[in-house]
Formats: structure tokens, C-alpha cells, sequence
């Protein structure tokens, strides 16, 4: 068996569109498959098919395969001829040392001009294969499906599927830029828009050198793991320490904690247009914290000139926790760091914050040379996978 099926799902839906978008999932996956003797991705009758070297590791690939964006299942598969005795020969010979209770032949006709309908060649094959055996066949519960698919010149045969990532192929969704601290939500928020099939840059605010590099160190891991799904990523490292001076000089101390975000939201704004980027990302929810009531939520959003998404705001942080668990980011998470958001926060922030309060405490700050300053010292760092480390060299932005 030298070659593995994927299949996708929700690429099907886009009529006209879905050659484009399956000539990206394509390019994704021959990126993904850098380095592991992959001798050729390409399209096949509404399937993709990933033909391995010889020395090509089945353990390898289905890693890698099951972190890319836009794939329903994928199965290890062999080829095989249209002649039925052919056909069921070359499954005998891959079925290795199974010993099934029971099993069952399910089959597709990718080409409908084949000229057996799909019953008729489940029984032919699964004939065969019986006559062969000796195994049981059950039709409802089988221990062991063997699928066989019709392709206009071949057959592929698989011996069972691995569930893919879903959502859209990386690229076809367009750019945003997720606000990206150490904690647990916003990682959890940039995966769900990549899974959208979007770019996502990453920006993280920092107060080194008041704090230590300890955010900068998990949020560095934490790009890795998420390049990992992505497989390009920008990491922009915005020093906020200065700026938080500013506001803890100048600010009643119930509205810096609404100031510092809106802040943050003009800087990654800035960041965002300067990466051609369409909107920014946030792990925000509604209620969580101080920050994110209805009232706080909506002034800051303004002090942005984009769209702004929140992919988690509906969640609680149960739901939250268990997703950044299954994709890994958890760990990264849970590492106690100083976290600028920590820095000069009061002991009581306003909850609901009125504009006019907003504007007056914004009157006192040089807000737009604020911002200029940042965006000047922000470093950026880029990712790729399957290269897991940083790209050499760190670039100013």
C-alpha cells in the first residue's frame, strides 16, 4: 500500500469555487509533507491522493496530515486494476495477518461510467474475498469495512479512515491578526480562525524589560504548536511596559485597564494593515472578566478601524480549557509567566465604562505618538513548519 486517500468534505459545497479551493489544500499538503520522501499530491476524481516513497513512514505522514486544514478523513490505501478477481488479489495481499470476526465490502463509483453499480461490486469483491477467507460477512456491524473506490483507470482500497482537522485549507480564508497573550483563550481563538482557512498574525503585548521574557518564551511555543496547522507564521513582539507608565501616570485608575486594550487594539490595528490583514482576533468572553462586559467590550472595539472577531465569546472556560487540551496549547498555558495584563491593573476597574469618560482619560495621553512608538519597536519573527524553529534572524518591524 503506497499511496493515502484524503478526502474532504466541505470543499464539496463550493460549487464553481472548489477548484481553487482544492488546488490550495494541494499546495498545503505537498508543504506539510516536506522532507518525508512524498513523491507526488495531486487531485483525483474529488479525493486527493499523497503517493509515498519507498521509505516513507506511514507514522509520519498521518501525523502531519492530520494537523492540516480542510480534510474530512484520510486512509493508508493501495491501487488497484477494475477486474474483480485482480482487484480482490491485491486487497488479499494487503490484508496481512487479520483475523476479522466479520467484514463487509463497501464501494463508490467515483466515475458512474463504470459499468457495475456500487452493490454489485461489493458483492463480486466481497465474493472473492469470502471464497478466500472464510471470514463472516455482516452488513450492519462489521468488524472490519474494506473500501473500495472506482476511479476512471483504478481502483484505491483502504482498510479504514482517520479523522482529519476539517474546516477550510489554510489561505483561502483571507488574513487577521489574533492579540495573542500567554494564557489560555487567544491560542484557542487563532486556532479556530485558521481552521476558517484564515493567515492569522499573531501579536503579543509585553513588558520586558519591567517583566520578564517568560510571556515571550510561551507565546514563541505556542506560535510553533499553532505553525504546526498553519505552516507559516508571523509572531509580532510589541514592548507595553512604557506605555502602561504613561496610563498608570495619567489615568484614573478604574479606566486603565479599558485604556491599555484600546491601546492595544490601535497598535495591532496598525500591525494588522501594515500585513494586509482584514480583521483582528481576540480571545474575549462575554463576562469573564472586568474588561469584557457588553459596555467595555464595545469601547474598546471602537478605538479599532476593522472588523473585530471574538471566536470564543459565547464559550465559558470549562469549554474553553478542554479545547486548548485537545490541540495542545494547554500545557504552554498553564506555565506561570508576567504577564503585562498583570502589570499596574487595579484592584477595581470599571465594569462599564462610559464614552465620555473614555475620551476625557484618552485627552491626557499622547495616544497616536503612543501607538507610532510602539509599532517602531515592535520585533517580528517568523515561523515555519516543517522547519519548528524561528526563522534565523529577527527582523524589526
Amino acid at each position: 500500500m503506497n499511496s493515502i486517500v484524503v478526502h474532504y468534505k466541505e470543499l464539496a459545497l463550493k460549487g464553481r469555487n472548489r477548484p481553487w479551493f482544492t488546488q490550495v489544500l494541494v499546495r498545503n499538503l505537498r508543504t506539510a509533507m516536506s522532507g518525508l520522501g512524498i513523491l507526488g499530491v495531486r487531485s483525483v476524481m474529488g479525493r486527493i491522493e499523497i503517493e509515498l516513497g519507498p521509505d516513507t513512514s506511514w507514522t509520519d505522514v498521518r501525523d502531519r496530515i492530520g494537523r492540516v486544514f480542510g480534510i474530512a478523513n484520510f486512509s493508508h490505501a493501495g491501487r488497484g486494476p477494475h477486474d474483480f478477481a485482480d482487484l480482490a488479489s491485491a486487497i488479499l495481499a494487503d490484508l496481512g495477518d487479520r483475523h476479522p470476526e466479520s467484514f463487509r465490502v463497501s464501494a463508490r463509483r467515483a466515475d458512474k461510467r463504470f459499468p457495475f453499480t456500487s452493490p454489485q461490486i461489493e458483492r463480486e469483491v466481497g465474493g472473492l474475498i469470502k471464497e478466500a477467507k472464510g471470514w463472516r460477512v455482516d452488513l450492519d456491524d462489521p468488524a472490519l469495512t474494506i473500501h473500495v473506490e472506482m476511479l476512471g483507470d483504478h481502483a484505491f482500497y483502504f482498510f479504514g479512515k482517520e479523522p482529519g482537522a476539517g474546516g477550510l485549507p489554510t489561505g483561502t480564508g483571507g488574513r487577521v491578526a489574533c492579540l495573542l497573550s500567554g494564557g489560555i483563550d487567544s491560542p484557542v481563538a487563532a486556532y479556530r480562525m485558521m481552521r476558517r482557512g484564515c493567515f492569522v498574525l499573531l501579536i503579543h503585548f509585553h513588558s520586558y524589560p519591567i517583566l520578564s521574557r517568560a510571556s515571550q518564551e510561551k507565546v514563541r511555543e505556542i506560535a510553533a504548536l499553532l505553525t504546526r496547522h498553519q505552516l507559516q507564521s508571523r509572531l509580532a513582539l510589541v514592548p507595553f511596559g512604557e506605555l502602561q507608565q504613561k496610563v498608570l501616570l495619567a489615568v484614573p485608575a478604574r479606566l486603565r485597564v479599558v485604556i491599555y486594550r484600546r491601546l492595544m487594539f490601535r497598535i495591532a490595528d496598525t500591525l494588522a494593515r501594515k500585513w494586509h490583514a482584514r480583521a483582528l482576533v481576540t480571545g474575549e468572553v462575554v463576562g469573564q472578566v472586568a474588561s469584557q462586559t457588553l459596555e467595555n467590550l464595545t469601547n474598546i472595539a471602537e478605538a479599532s478601524t476593522m472588523e473585530v472577531l471574538r471566536p470564543l465569546v459565547g464559550m465559558d472556560k470549562d469549554e474553553i480549557t478542554a479545547e486548548a487540551g485537545r490541540i495542545g496549547t494547554l500545557p504552554i498555558s498553564n506555565i506561570p509567566d508576567q504577564d503585562c495584563c498583570q502589570l499596574f491593573t487595579p484592584r477595581h476597574p470599571a465594569t462599564r465604562v462610559r464614552r465620555d469618560d473614555v475620551a476625557r482619560a484618552e485627552e491626557a495621553l499622547p495616544v497616536a505618538e503612543m501607538v507610532d512608538a510602539a509599532v517602531a519597536a515592535t520585533a517580528v519573527e517568523d515561523f515555519r513548519f516543517p522547519v519548528l524553529q524561528c526563522a534565523a534572524g529577527r527582523t524589526k518591524n
